[in-house]
């Protein structure tokens, strides 16, 4: 059922500026590989190959990353190098790349609004590739995620508790507990104040969505910041009938602010890199 996944890739970056003036901030790397990298390899471990990236000006490094450089490869081959580009080349062996652009920044819903185009009438994967998530112990967060939805058939968003003075950074949610990680949504709140937020529980990023988002998309008004935020269509879509919210196994660190970034580096260098 879940094959395809999207990528919002259109942001600026802003917060690693000047490194993001020219760079995508998703070709930001934690230690030896970029950050959409780890992405696209979460998706394809949980059976998610088709990789649609909405992307916007300045972007082409994320295309030219799952692409063949035939002049680099010449030099390297037959080099101890060569052995560097193994996981990419099996990423792009496996995977299926589909890419369209976000013309203006008007939120995030409106950025998985226009990947409606590469996903079509199927449910789907969302990463945000500037979260990112490692479960050391077992399954990405995605391949966890996709289990459930064969359970349940429905919406589901990734959540973590976090500390109250930090609610207002994300989209908190509060509802009926199903099972110790799993909670039916009856209330979702963008960034809101900390007097105000219904829980500790915040959304990361990483959702499987069913394609009725879409026309929910296109009927929500703009909300928090001006924005199309997809935390008020996926309200609209729990009232209607049914969002999970999951409790995910493992760590996220976001890789949007510098502190996390940094976090996620020291962290891969022992974990993944360090012998």
């Amino acid at each position: 059922m879940l094959k395809k996944c999207l990528f919002p890739a259109a942001g600026y970056g802003t917060r690693f500026l000047p490194a993001t003036k020219s760079m995508p901030k998703e070709m930001m790397p934690v230690v030896s590989k970029p950050l959409i990298e780890y992405g696209v390899e979460e998706s394809l471990q949980a059976g998610l190959s088709d990789i649609c990236m909405v992307t916007g000006r300045g972007k082409r490094a994320l295309e030219d990353h799952f692409d063949t450089n035939y002049e680099l490869e010449h030099q390297i081959a037959g080099s101890d190098k060569e052995t560097l580009l193994t996981n990419i080349r099996q990423l792009i062996d496996s995977c299926t790349f589909s890419y369209t652009r976000q013309r203006e920044m008007k939120g995030l819903g409106h950025a998985i609004l226009c990947g409606e185009t590469l996903i079509g009438k199927q449910p789907f994967g969302v990463v945000l590739a500037d979260d990112l998530c490692i479960n050391a112990d077992g399954p990405g967060v995605l391949a966890q995620m996709a289990q459930l939805y064969k359970q349940f058939r429905c919406s589901i968003v990734a959540v973590m508790e976090v500390p109250e003075d930090e609610v207002h950074k994300y989209g908190v949610i509060a509802g009926q507990a199903i099972s110790d990680d799993l909670i039916r949504v009856e209330n979702m709140v963008e960034k809101p104040a900390r007097e105000e937020a219904p829980s500790n529980l915040a959304i990361i990023g990483r959702y499987i969505l069913t394609p009725d988002i879409f026309d929910l998309i296109r009927d929500t008004q703009p909300g928090k910041g001006g924005e199309i935020q997809i935390t008020d269509a996926l309200m609209t879509q729990a009232q209607l009938g049914c969002v999970l919210a999951y409790k995910f196994k493992g760590r996220r660190f976001d890789c949007g602010s510098i502190e996390g970034f940094i976090e996620a580096t020291n962290y891969c260098y022992d974990k993944l890199y360090a012998h």
